[in-house]
């Protein structure tokens, strides 16, 4: 909120002589050599993991498409390229909030950040508790597993079966590892990194995933590969559990209709371009 003070010249003048000045509010308002008040950019609270890459993913080293975190790290990616542009769109400035996964929707219903866009997936649960704007990435369900395995050259899901699989806690691609009849269903790992560490080390025969992350997580492993299913042979109700949306506070509906329009106006081409940028440059360790 803009503040005025009106102060007279004369009192100005005694204020100086007596030696005195008035403070301002840096962090919400600035002065211009005029003395009038300028107003400030609303920031646009958008919280993800930034442990999710291709989607979101830390960095050091500052680049055109990275978001400031904190002093020394930045956030970049594909969701964080996604919520600048949205930002921008309805006049406000991107902000990044790093949220663990599990923490992300009770922090928006906290009002502690004003969206989520971190790759999440609308199911019928989350959408009891917070809206949805539609799909602003459509992707593809896939599994990744070790490139010297005998799982590489398999084409049905149902081959998994006796199979080590885990996916990430709390994310729909943990829940469908259960339409793998006799599958090893592994516990969650607590974050994406987790579970491919364990398909690394042996612990576990596959990872679920979906695609752009998958083809990201083997260019930067030589050692992994990914595998695609046909609607066939693949996981259920995939179209729908790859897809992935913005998730807004329930009573915000304001905000949601706002971000829906300018989503809107993203081309399917240029999101697509988005997504490839961000494969090619996310850090090797991911």
């Amino acid at each position: 909120m803009k503040k005025y003070r009106l102060i007279s010249a004369a009192l100005a003048a005694a204020l100086a002589l007596a030696g005195c000045t008035t403070g301002t509010e840096s962090t919400t308002t600035s002065s211009t050599d005029s003395g009038d008040s300028a107003s400030t950019t609303e920031k646009l609270r958008v919280g993800m993991e930034c442990n999710y890459a291709p989607f979101n993913w830390t960095t050091t080293e500052e680049s055109e498409t990275t978001v400031a975190i904190s002093d020394v790290d930045y956030a970049d990616g594909y969701d964080v390229v996604i919520a600048a542009k949205l930002a921008e769109a309805i006049g406000r400035e991107v902000e990044i909030v790093k949220t663990d996964w599990d923490a992300l929707i009770p922090a928006l219903k906290a009002g502690e950040i004003d969206c989520i866009i971190a790759g999440m997936t609308e199911t019928e649960e989350r959408a009891l508790e917070v809206d949805f704007t539609s799909p602003y990435y459509i992707s593809k369900e896939v599994v990744i597993v070790r490139k010297d395995s005998e799982l590489a050259n398999i084409t049905n899901i149902q081959e998994l079966s006796g199979y080590k699989v885990i996916g990430q806690m709390g994310t729909i691609y943990d829940d469908i590892i259960d339409q793998i009849e006799g599958v090893v269903h592994m516990d969650a790992a607590t974050d994406f990194p987790a579970a491919i560490n364990a398909l690394q080390y042996g612990e576990v025969d596959a990872v679920t995933s979906e695609l752009p992350v998958a083809v990201g997580v083997t260019s930067a492993n030589d050692d992994l590969t990914y595998v695609e299913f046909d609607s066939e042979n693949g996981f259920e109700g995939s179209e729908t559990d790859a897809s992935v949306s913005i998730a807004v506070a329930k009573d915000n509906t304001d905000l949601l209709d706002a971000l829906q329009e300018a989503l809107d106006n993203i081309s399917e081409e240029e999101r697509e371009e988005i997504m490839t940028t961000a494969v090619e440059t996310q850090p090797a360790s991911e």
